[in-house]
């Protein structure tokens, strides 16, 4: 069954003409990017997307190098395609970074190679690692803490599906594992004025500085935040539903355990259904269909998932337009 539901292009709040440099020379985390930023990106994501051919020589001459410690289909693909899809070239590399030599030795010799560099690594240390040694930009293309991107590409589905440009009153629900899809998540949500709420199991809650983070934006811009160990309240009056596997990778050792602890965490028809009557469903994916969310929610006509994947394309456009030019 294909994925139905629809998207619609958001008229953006200000012409992206001429593209922002951002103030920061890299992406580590959510927060390196300041909220005029962020609101920037997401309307070039959009204009990117709808006139893709007016970018397609915007990197004519730029590298990516991709440094990848974790197997990937989404995340490489799509900034491989982005790059060049405006015009660059991308190299990819993958395996354990600092292992046969130095990080800042690796860090180094890229530099010299290519204009910027997107890592997807296990811990945090290793991509801010690699930014202090680079004289590059560095994207964090997921770590232990955050997944920024991803984050990124989700902002932009949330406002083409509800035709809205500004979150403010929206509400989004993450059942499951409080990790680094979570965080950035919770981050970007609540800077951008959408409620967000965490329903999981005690001993899964995300890190409590972030969450102090979290609390401090939502004291801000006026959106709530909720974390709870009930799903249902976690889900009520949400525009949103959202899950992630329950095992990621590099916790394979944990699986028996987790499916102890997550097993009354699954998005499943019931929960759904205490969500708003027009909510979404959306997974950053590889998921694991009757695990963390059933097969019906998946193919469910407001199910968007695949919607989130082709817009990691287009907002890591955006992204690599804003850092590389």
């Amino acid at each position: 069954m294909n994925n139905n539901s629809e998207t619609h292009a958001v008229a953006p709040m200000f012409a992206p003409n001429q593209i922002l440099k951002t103030s920061a020379s890299d992406l580590l985390k959510d927060l390196d990017l300041t909220d005029d930023e962020l609101l920037y990106l997401l309307d070039l994501a959009a204009e990117v997307k709808a006139s893709p051919r007016d970018y397609a020589r915007a990197l004519d001459g730029k590298n990516l190098g991709l440094l990848f410690e974790k197997p990937s289909l989404r995340t490489k693909l799509t900034f491989e395609l982005a790059m060049k899809q405006m015009g660059g070239g991308s190299v990819f590399v993958e395996g354990p970074i600092g292992v046969r030599e130095p990080l800042k030795d690796i860090a180094r010799n890229l530099d010299r190679w290519v204009d910027g560099i997107v890592a997807r690594v296990f811990l945090q240390s290793t991509v801010d690692g690699l930014a202090e040694w680079s004289r590059v930009p560095v994207i964090n293309a997921l770590s232990d803490l955050y997944h920024p991107c991803q984050a990124l590409a989700d902002m932009q589905t949330i406002r083409e599906h509800f035709r809205v440009a500004r979150l403010h009153g929206l509400k989004l629900a993450f059942i499951g594992d409080g990790n680094n899809v979570a965080q950035s998540l919770m981050l970007t949500s609540l800077r951008l004025g959408m409620d967000f709420a965490l329903g999981c199991p005690e001993g899964y809650l995300p890190d409590p500085e972030i969450v102090t983070q979290a609390e401090g934006l939502a004291a801000v811009t006026g959106a709530s935040l909720l974390i709870t160990h009930d799903t249902g309240a976690a889900v009520e009056g949400a525009h949103t539903v959202y899950t992630d596997v329950w095992a990621s990778m590099g916790q394979e050792q944990e699986t028996i355990e987790r499916r102890r602890a997550f097993r009354e965490y699954q998005v499943n028809d019931v929960l759904f259904a205490q969500a708003r009557p027009d909510a979404v469903f959306m997974h950053c994916l590889p998921a694991k269909r009757d695990e963390e969310v059933t097969d019906s929610i998946m193919e469910h006509p407001r199910s968007v998932i695949f919607h989130q994947a082709e817009n990691r394309l287009h907002a890591q456009k955006a992204l690599l337009l804003m850092i590389l030019t």
